[in-house]
């Protein structure tokens, strides 16, 4: 990769988390986790109201590329997340974080999957809404997934109890 995509990536994230500073979208926040570093980012985002989610405050993290906004961001929760749409090691799979093109499973269209117009808050925002209707179709967590479709209070129950322990409750 060479020095200028590097330069323009973070010309961009630095641009970026001052629009997210004068005005986050509520129950979000998210940047840098160092001065040093700006493509590793911490997000802190709120549960949305009236989901099982509701009440708990989820940190993650944003590794973004040196080509970003080329390429799309990892994010991965640093807290027990279960849901359908979020691996086991808490790595968001969501059509936004996918790189830009065709899908190879030909699952999602092109228009859903990154693109360079996408930015942190619609990623974030993204997730709050798959926080609150997840995709069970193509579950990340396959188990999370089945739990959410066919034994909705257990998959609550299990949410409430991962709150509880990252609140330290």
């Amino acid at each position: 990769m060479n020095r200028s995509a590097g330069l323009s990536a973070l010309k961009r994230l630095t641009t970026e988390y001052r629009e997210l500073t004068l005005r986050a979208p509520e129950g979000i926040t998210a940047g840098p986790i160092s001065e040093d570093n700006y493509f590793l980012w911490e997000a802190l985002i709120a549960g949305p109201d009236d989901t099982p989610y509701e009440g708990g405050i989820f940190s993650a993290t944003l590794t973004f590329p040196k080509d970003y906004p080329l390429s799309p961001p990892v994010m991965k929760f640093t807290c027990p997340m279960y849901h359908p749409n979020v691996y086991k090691d808490g790595t968001v799979c969501i059509s936004i974080l996918h790189p830009p093109g065709d899908d190879p499973n030909m699952y999602e269209d092109s228009s859903e999957r990154w693109s360079p117009v996408q930015s942190v808050e619609k990623i974030l925002l993204s997730v709050v809404s798959m926080l609150a209707e997840p995709n069970d179709e193509s579950g990340a967590n396959i188990e999370a997934s089945k739990m959410w479709r066919d034994n909705r209070d257990e998959f609550n129950r299990i949410v409430r109890e991962n709150i509880e322990a990252s609140l330290g409750l």
